[in-house]
This record gives C-alpha cells, structure tokens and sequence, in this order.
C-alpha cells in the first residue's frame, strides 16, 4: 500500500495507542495470558505501523521485566510477602 511509510495522523496514533492500551490492559487482566487477548491483540496490529507494534512488544517485556525487579529483586526472599 502506498503511504504505509509516511508518519501516522494524529488519528491513527491515538486509533493505535488506545488498541494497545486496550490490549495491555487485557492482559494484566489475565496475567499475561494472550491467548484471553487475541481479538485485542488483532485490533492492535491492524491500527499501528509494525513498527510500533514491534517496539510496543519489546517495550511492555522491558516494563514487565522492570516491574518484576522492583517487586521482587530489591528485597530479600523472606521479606517479601506472598499475596
């Protein structure tokens, strides 16, 4: 298609981010259990470049990846209490 490598409209950037936010939510919802999300997740690709949809997947494994240190890496085993 021509013009998918222009820069996305405002319209298609907040059409794109209100997708993935969507989609993400879906998934703390359901602990990450994409398979709850698959419609989201189509949603999610159809209305954000490949691009974005790439760095938006890396970027919520980074965020993940970031919250689980500081849950569960800055306090010694014991201290931390299971909910």
């Amino acid at each position: 298609a021509v013009g998918k490598m222009s820069a996305p409209t405002m319209e298609e950037r907040k059409a794109c981010w209100g997708a993935r936010d969507e989609f993400w939510q879906c998934l703390d919802s359901h602990g990450d259990d994409a398979s709850k999300c698959e419609e989201l997740r189509r949603s999610f690709v159809r209305r954000c470049p490949q691009q974005w949809v790439k760095h938006f997947d890396k970027r919520r494994d980074f965020l993940k990846y970031k919250r689980k240190l500081e849950t569960e890496g800055y306090h010694p085993p014991e201290a931390a209490g299971k909910s």
